[in-house]
C-alpha cells in the first residue's frame, strides 16, 4: 500500500468544488441557447465549421471535431456536420509559423478554405492569443459566424466574436475543464436531438 499524500483529499475536494461553482453559473445554458442554433444552421446549410486554439485548447478543438463529425451522424439519411480543426494540419501550420509569423497560422488557412456563412469556433482560455484573435479578424472580414470559448474575463476575444461564451473562472484548468464539458454537451445534444417535423437532418 502506498503512503497517503498529505492534503490530497482536501485538494481534490476543493478542485471539484471550484469547477462546480463555474458550472452553476447561468452562462452555460445561455451559451447553449446561442451555439446550438448557429451550429444547426451551419449543418443544415452544408457550411463548414472551423475549430482552432493553442495548447490544451487545440486538443479541445480536435476533440470537438471528432465528436461533432462522428457522434452526431443521424440514423439513416440526413445532414452531417462538415468540420475541421485547423491545428491538425501540422505541415501547413508549421510552414506559416516558420516562413512568416505564428500569429498567421490560423488566419491564412481560413483565407484558403472559408466561404461566407461558414462558422469559426475560436477557443482561448485567456481570450488574448494573438493567432486566435487574428483568425477571428479574418473570419469577420470573410463574413463568417464567429463563436468564442474563453474564460478569465474573456480577454479581447469576448468583444470580437458574434457568440462569446466566457467561463466564470480565473483558473485556466477550470476554464479548460468547462470548455471540455461544453463540447460534450453540444455534441450529445445533437446526437440526441429529435428531428423537427418535416425538417432536414
Amino acid at each position: 500500500m502506498t503512503a497517503d499524500a498529505p492534503g490530497l483529499a482536501e485538494y481534490v475536494r476543493r478542485y471539484v468544488e471550484e469547477t462546480e461553482v463555474a458550472l452553476r453559473d447561468p452562462f452555460l445554458l445561455d451559451g447553449m441557447h446561442r451555439i446550438v442554433p448557429a451550429l444547426r444552421a451551419a449543418r443544415d446549410a452544408g457550411r463548414m465549421v472551423f475549430f482552432l486554439g493553442n495548447g490544451g485548447s487545440s486538443a479541445t478543438a480536435a476533440h470537438f471535431v471528432n465528436d461533432l463529425s462522428k457522434l452526431t451522424i443521424p440514423a439513416g439519411a440526413g445532414r452531417r456536420f462538415r468540420c475541421v480543426a485547423l491545428a491538425d494540419d501540422v505541415p501547413t501550420l508549421t510552414a506559416w509559423a516558420n516562413d512568416t509569423d505564428y500569429s498567421r497560422v490560423f488566419s491564412e488557412p481560413l483565407q484558403n478554405l472559408a466561404q461566407p456563412g461558414d462558422v469559426v469556433v475560436a477557443i482561448s482560455g485567456s481570450g488574448n492569443s494573438a493567432n486566435v484573435l487574428r483568425a477571428v479578424e479574418t473570419a469577420r472580414s470573410l463574413h463568417l459566424v464567429t463563436i468564442g470559448l474563453t474564460g478569465i474575463g474573456g480577454g479581447r476575444l469576448k468583444g470580437m466574436v458574434d457568440i462569446p461564451v466566457v467561463v466564470p473562472s480565473s483558473s485556466m484548468q477550470h476554464v479548460e475543464d468547462v470548455h471540455h464539458l461544453l463540447m460534450h454537451l453540444v455534441c450529445a445534444y445533437f446526437r440526441d436531438e429529435a428531428p423537427a417535423p418535416g425538417g432536414p437532418r
